[in-house]
């Protein structure tokens, strides 16, 4: 062979070996609209305004972890460009905000987005254009449908499932009671009222009052004074922020002394238990899924005190007894693990298959024993909560950790 030739063979061999190396950077590499080398791109839509303004703080607490997540250098080297507009709560709002995320904006997934009235607006157009909507704030049961809704993945724990765990606690600590239900008459309070109903079962007809209020109601006084007339010996009041901290503070006007119950989606110090009078609240019952960041029990906690750092370095303005802000951090945290898993894999076809391979992901601020678990078969990322009875300032943890039964699917009332 001459010299030339041997020369021609190396270089055609050290050509197709550059080509080899070519295709394997490339195959490792695949991105769909709104992710690069550089940037993932990720839509979010939470009411920063209107009636269930309180919930704004869930952006402010993801838009301060992905900034901290920018500043260590991003994940897997590329940073988080993370849009949130503000839909007002309003459904119509929700769509509007949404097609704007995907179509202008151009975001790879919609993020976390609050609410079971903005979801429902938006899931069916983010399944046609195969847009994930994952991590969603809201723990309507719907989420949870991978045959129908295979795009579609919620966060917290099913409403109807929490519900469940109410009626158990009933049936076994307040046999016989006399039991009243507020609830926020859309698809978020429905869920609620219909997990109580499965959970008690045959006992079910110990509802001796099911008062619904309306989002745009500005007070739920008169249905408070209502359900008084009937004066249950249990309320279970399955309303957000505003009207949880306006009901537990008209039943203490009214000098009734019911047992009082709000769902994990109320249990904030900051924004429901303090305008609603501490002295009002005592012996309040609930159920979560998280630490909760003003408890001397966690004074000492590494996970409890990185997140209080976080608040002052990055939610300056961020008060830790909000426990919207922490919800926040936990849902961001989730989604930081997920695109890490998802490497140099960005397409939403990935994005989805990561998502539902989530394996007994332990995170800093979840309570001890919860764990975020999901399969292909299983949307469900927390599905543990326990019981907490509201006494002096604080909620105090009480009983085992419990796992709510989810049914397959479901609808949300």
């Amino acid at each position: 062979m001459s010299a030339t030739s041997a020369r021609l063979l190396s270089l055609s061999a050290a050509t197709m070996l550059l080509a080899i190396s070519s295709t394997h950077v490339l195959a490792q590499k695949k991105y769909d609209t709104g992710a690069s080398d550089t940037e993932i791109k990720l839509g979010n839509i939470v009411p920063y305004s209107g009636p269930a303004s309180a919930y704004g703080a869930v952006g402010k607490a993801q838009a301060g972890y992905f900034k901290m997540i920018n500043d260590q250098g991003g994940i897997n080297g590329r940073k988080i460009n993370y849009i949130s507009y503000d839909d007002a709560y309003s459904p119509p709002k929700a769509v509007e905000q949404t097609r704007k995320l995907v179509e202008s904006d151009e975001v790879l997934l919609m993020f976390s987005a609050l609410g079971t009235p903005s979801n429902t607006a938006i899931q069916k157009y983010l399944n046609a254009k195969k847009v994930p909507q994952l991590f969603l704030a809201t723990g309507a049961t719907k989420w949870a449908d991978p045959k129908n809704f295979p795009w579609t993945m919620g966060w917290l724990p099913s409403y109807q499932s929490e519900g469940r765990i109410y009626a158990k606690y009933l049936l076994k600590e307040k046999a016989g009671a006399k039991i009243g239900v507020l609830y926020q008459n859309d698809d978020f309070g429905k869920d609620y009222l219909k997990g109580v109903k499965d959970g008690l079962g045959d006992k079910a007809s110990s509802i001796v009052i099911e008062e619904s209020y309306e989002l745009t109601e500005p007070t739920v006084d008169s249905h408070i004074v209502k359900m008084k007339s009937v004066n249950p010996d249990v309320v279970i009041i399955f309303a957000t922020p505003k009207f949880a901290a306006q009901t537990i503070k008209k039943i203490a006007e009214l000098g009734w002394k019911p047992t009082m119950i709000v769902p994990g989606v109320s249990v904030s110090i900051g924004q429901v238990l303090r305008p609603a009078g501490f002295e009002n609240a005592q012996g309040l019952l609930s159920a979560h899924y998280s630490k909760d960041a003003t408890d001397p029990q966690w004074k000492d906690d590494p996970g409890i005190k990185a997140y209080r750092e976080f608040l002052a370095k990055y939610v300056p303005d961020g008060n830790p007894s909000d426990s919207s802000l922490m919800s926040g951090y936990n849902i961001a945290e989730t989604m930081a693990i997920l695109l890490k898993q998802c490497g140099d894999d960005l397409t939403r076809a990935n994005v989805m298959k990561q998502a539902a391979n989530l394996k007994d992901v332990q995170q800093s601020t979840l309570l001890p024993g919860v764990k975020v678990n999901t399969s292909p078969t299983d949307f469900s990322p927390i599905e543990q909560m326990q019981l907490m009875r509201f006494e002096g300032e604080n909620w105090k943890l009480f009983g085992d950790v419990l796992t709510g039964e989810l049914g397959t699917g479901g609808s949300g009332g």
